[in-house]
Formats: structure tokens, sequence, C-alpha cells
């Protein structure tokens, strides 16, 4: 065997912002195509190797918290991911845990992940827990909308060959309407078929959010008989004592956590019962080691873990990656129709005939990204190849 590499010395981080095609969120103050809530990272070295990770947030942050952080990662050894990423969380405490910087060190600590696994010659899963799974499945993840709409967008994303949807956001909980609601989870049940999955998230975390625990309690009964697989983001997310109550009361499973962001923050939420699914996301959280140490932790609990993925290609990357190191993952976010995911890199991903993923089996995250088509969404782009 040819010997290793001891050392990769990290020379620069770079950010590009991703804009033009920004998916709609269904928040309250709607995203525009050309706002950035995404970027892209790349981690090079002295010796040659570069590796890639995503961020959710605005880009400008991200470049900002790079300055922020680059005397601590310059010169470190890109093949110790855990070990950097957790250099940076301790020695930037004083300016507040979990906002940009934690967003930055998740972008920063999967492109390590994606170094290392590059180097080595094995797909990042096989460095983090091994391989439970060779596959799984996507959910297609859309936007609320009126029944007669939602009815036709579900049905569309049901004959590319999804066989489970999440629908969230928009106008849900937002107009003091039960028969709407209903008629919207009526409509999506209808075009997604008896025999798929649905699963249902109010985006309680929007602004100004106008529901309390007694809605919540009424909907989830509602939701029950639609056959809906879990009630996501149900109620305000500090609301931790109503998340308990209503995870004792719901006939369906309750599931959230994607605002909170590093290990610490999860402890009390899975320690007293208010998930019964816990969703952090690996472009947030603090990256594919810290979600590792969340999705863990909620095993230990009896909580399970299926990562929220609503950010990019990068980002469906890693969560196919933590799919395959886990033992019961099996649902991956999969963002419907977003530029962002399906259209940055080389070969995108497909859907079996049952309405799976490959988990990538080759080195790193296992996706390549292609220049010329990340150039289409990122001013600057050429700086990460």
């Amino acid at each position: 065997m040819s010997s290793m590499p001891q050392k990769l010395t990290i020379r620069e981080i770079i950010a590009v912002p991703l804009l033009g095609e920004s998916p709609r969120g269904g928040w309250s103050a709607e995203i525009a195509p050309e706002d950035t809530i995404h970027a892209l990272i790349a981690v090079k070295t002295e010796e040659g190797v570069t590796g890639y990770g995503s961020v959710f947030t605005d880009g400008r942050l991200v470049q900002a918290g790079l300055k922020v952080l680059e005397p601590l990662f310059r010169g470190e050894n890109a093949l110790e991911p855990e070990r950097v990423s957790e250099k940076l969380h301790q020695n930037t405490f004083w300016m507040g845990r979990g906002g940009t910087l934690t967003h930055v060190i998740s972008g920063i600590d999967l492109a390590l992940w994606d170094i290392t696994g590059k180097v080595l010659g094995q797909p990042v899963s096989r460095l983090i827990g091994g391989t439970y799974r060779s596959k799984v499945q996507p959910y297609c993840s859309l936007l609320m909308e009126e029944p007669g709409a939602m009815r036709e967008v579900v049905a569309r994303f049901r004959e590319r060959g999804f066989r489970a949807f999440k629908i969230g956001w928009g106008p849900f909980g937002r107009r003091d309407n039960p028969a709407l609601d209903e008629a919207i989870v009526a409509a999506a049940r209808d075009a997604a078929g008896d025999d798929n999955r649905l699963l249902v998230d109010a985006g309680a975390s929007d602004a100004y959010w106008p529901n309390g625990l007694k809605w919540a309690i009424r909907t989830a009964d509602m939701l029950a008989n639609y056959g809906v697989g879990w009630f996501e983001e149900p109620l305000r997310p500090d609301a931790i004592d109503d998340f308990c109550e209503l995870r004792r009361r719901s006939p369906v499973p309750i599931a959230g956590g994607e605002v909170l962001t590093r290990r610490q923050t999860f402890l009390p939420w899975l320690a007293r019962g208010a998930f019964d699914i816990v969703q952090p996301d690996v472009t947030k959280v603090g990256g594919l080691s810290e979600q590792r140490r969340i999705a863990w932790m909620a095993d230990d609990f009896g909580v399970k873990y299926i990562g929220h993925g609503w950010n990019t290609a990068l980002g469906v990357a890693a969560d196919l990656q933590l799919a395959a190191a886990l033992p019961h993952v099996d649902l991956v976010e999969y963002i419907g129709g977003s530029a962002y995911v399906d259209g940055i890199t080389a070969a995108p991903f497909v859907l079996d005939a049952e309405g799976f993923l490959a988990i990538p089996e080759g080195p790193g995250l296992g996706v390549v990204l292609d220049p010329d088509k990340v150039a289409r969404y990122a001013t600057g782009s050429t700086a990460l190849f």
C-alpha cells in the first residue's frame, strides 16, 4: 500500500453565495430568487486537494464568518475534521454559540470530511459509522398550496418517481381556517395515493406564528385521519413545554429541531421527551461531526433521527452519507424542483424504480460539483475550483 499523508494543510477557505434561483420557502417574508440563503464552501489545501461543503444562511454572513475564523483554521490539518471543527467552536464562544459562526463551521466540517474521504479513497459514511444500507428513500419536500394547486404539485412529483411527500408552510395554519388546512392535506393525500408516505410541516418557526398548543392538538387529530407520518414544527421553536405536552397527546409523531444548533442545545429537548423525530440540519448545526453526535444521542433516548435537508446537493450528499452510517435512518429530505439540488452536480441524483436514492459510494461526500453549472447561480464561482 502507498503511504497515506499524515497532514494536508489548509491554505484557504472560500465561500460563494448561491443566488438567482433561490426556492420559495413559504415564509411570511418570502424569499426572492435573487436572495442568498445558501452558500457553497471550498476548503483548499497546500497539497492541492479541495473539499466542498454547504451552509444554510446568507452567503454574505458566510464570507464574513470565514474572515473571523481564518486565524483558527489556516495551517490546520484538513485530515482531522472533528478536532478542527471543535477547535473553531471552542475558540469562538464569546461571539455567540449557534449563529453565523456555527453555520459557517458546518460547511467547513463537511468540506473537511470530503477531503478526508477523498484522500483515503473511502465514502464518508464508512469513516463515520459504516454501511447499514446502500439506498434510502427521499421524501419530496413541497410548499403548501391552495387545495387544487396542492393536488397538481404532488401529482407532478409522484409522476417523477417520488413515493414520499412532505407539504409545509404557505397558507397552512395562517388563515384561522381549519377547513382550509384539512382541504390542503386531503388534496395532498389524494394525489400521493394511500400507499405512499405523507408528512406535514406547519413551519411554526416562521415569523409571528399565530397558533398555540390547542390548535396543534386539534390539527394533530385531523392529520391522523389522513395517515400522516409526522407533524413537524407544529409550535413555536422555543415552546419546549408545549412540545412535551403535544407529544404526549398527539396520535401522530411530532418532529422538530431544525432551528436548533450544536449538540448541547438538543439535550433538554431529547431528555424531556419533546420530539418523536429530531431534525437537525447538517448545513447549520455544526456539520457531520455534530450531526452524527446528535443522531446517536437521540438514539439513546429512543428518538428517531431524520435530518432536515432544505439546502443544496452537498447537503443531500451529506445526509445520504449519514443515512448509510446510522442504523435507523429510513428517509432523507429532498426539495422538489430546486436548482441548487438538481442543477449543480456533474451527475444528478436519480430515483430508482421504488423511489429510492442510491447512497454515493465514491470517495468523500461522493458527489462532484460541475463548475459550469455552479457558475449559473454563483458570481465568482471560479474561485471554488
